[in-house]
């Protein structure tokens, strides 16, 4: 049996900074048995490895193929069948109805609103006589909160509450705390649902994912529909929000680079694929799952094992990126796997993209000397290995 990696014993300094054990982890092969706060796992590491992986049909999503409590504590709940957490075929049936709804032009319709809502929330931003602020807080958890509520046709919801649900979900503290999330979600989105069902049609993207049809007349059931709004929901806000902070961190502890972006925006769309590949906000991929022993790169992973799929230490290879820990927005890293690849590449691509440019780009056009206002060594990480970003990113201008 190979040799375990206790995660745990590396404590905070690794969730502040896991990529020197990822490049030791890389350096020693692809397939690691390691000891993490959830348990025995498996990761996947290495630009090569994590891509096969991506599409290795052997590693399956879908954990009530597995007999292990999911993240609502064993409950069974709509959200478990969740577009990430379902493999082919119901998977591609999942995908190709909700694509009839989420298409690039909605998306790329959207672009004068969240401009017009990242203005806004500079503009308090910029008023605030002490020039400090929080910008998880300010900018980098708000905009992609309203702008999500909005493509959904959510109405304005208790923000802090959704907040608290997402964050015990994908950062619990316990099996309760993700549980009782999930719950309240379902509640929630179970009544929206219904509402709009009784309601004249909107322009929204829940009242089209209720509406679509295939060409067969399969439709999306009440179940599916809720694990969807779901998703989107925590996905959209969760992943956009890091990348907004994320990205501005990796700007702000990099001065020079800052600074040559401020001077030519035409560097902002490779600035982002940067911004994703250094220190993108989805360290690795949701659970995969062996039914069988599987020979993985020349490892046997054993049946019934978890496997996370580590994004983080593919995207620092640097047998496919030259020098993979600097940041340099002048490289052009498109090939990174930020967004994941395969089939479950994320749907919100082109949206996350977009909130990013225009929040970064507004941010540092408005507000000159932007720098951050505390030691990088005391900012506070949120644990686990799916989601990295800071709790708060305090800076002054």
């Amino acid at each position: 049996m190979t040799n375990i990696v206790d995660l745990t014993a590396h404590g905070a300094e690794f969730t502040a900074d896991p990529y020197p054990l990822y490049a030791k982890l890389r350096e020693r092969g692809p397939v690691h048995r390691v000891l993490t706060d959830e348990g025995e796992q498996w990761l996947i590491v290495g630009y090569d490895a994590v891509r096969a992986a991506l599409t290795d049909p052997r590693l399956h999503k879908d954990w009530r193929r597995k007999s292990r409590p999911n993240a609502n504590g064993g409950r069974v709940s709509p959200i478990d069948a969740n577009l990430l957490e379902t493999d082919p075929p119901d998977h591609t049936r999942l995908r190709q109805l909700v694509s009839k709804a989420f298409t690039a032009r909605r998306m790329a319709s959207l672009e004068p609103r969240i401009q017009q809502l990242t203005d806004e929330l500079v503009d308090a931003l910029v008023a605030k006589p002490e020039r400090r602020a929080d910008l998880v807080d300010a900018l980098a958890f708000p905009l992609p909160m309203t702008v999500i509520c909005e493509l959904l046709g959510v109405p304005e919801l208790d923000r802090d509450a959704f907040r608290t649900w997402s964050n015990d979900f994908v950062a619990p503290t316990g099996p309760e705390s993700a549980a009782s999330a999930v719950a309240a979600m379902e509640t929630y989105l179970d009544e929206l649902i219904e509402d709009k069902r009784a309601s004249a049609p909107a322009d929204d993207l829940l009242s089209a994912l209720i509406r679509t049809r295939a060409e067969d007349g399969d439709r999306l059931s009440r179940d599916e529909l809720i694990a969807m709004a779901f998703l989107l929901l925590v996905a959209g806000q969760e992943t956009t929000a890091n990348l907004i902070s994320g990205g501005l961190l990796s700007l702000l502890r990099h001065p020079a680079q800052q600074a040559a972006l401020q001077a030519d925006f035409s560097l902002l769309d490779d600035a982002v694929e940067e911004m994703l590949r250094y220190d993108g906000p989805v360290e690795t991929s949701t659970f995969r799952f062996t039914e069988v022993d599987i020979d993985f790169a020349g490892t046997v992973i054993p049946a019934g094992a978890i496997v996370r799929v580590v994004l983080a230490a593919a995207d620092r290879d640097p047998s496919r990126f030259p020098l993979p820990d600097s940041f340099d927005i002048h490289r052009s890293p498109q090939s990174h796997l930020a967004f994941g690849h395969g089939v479950h590449y994320c749907i919100g691509a082109p949206l996350g993209r977009l909130e990013a440019r225009v929040a970064i780009r507004t941010l540092l056009e408005r507000c000159p000397g932007l720098t951050l206002d505390t030691d990088p060594a005391a900012l506070d990480w949120r644990p686990g290995l799916l989601i990295r970003g800071v709790r708060r990113l305090p800076v002054r201008w």
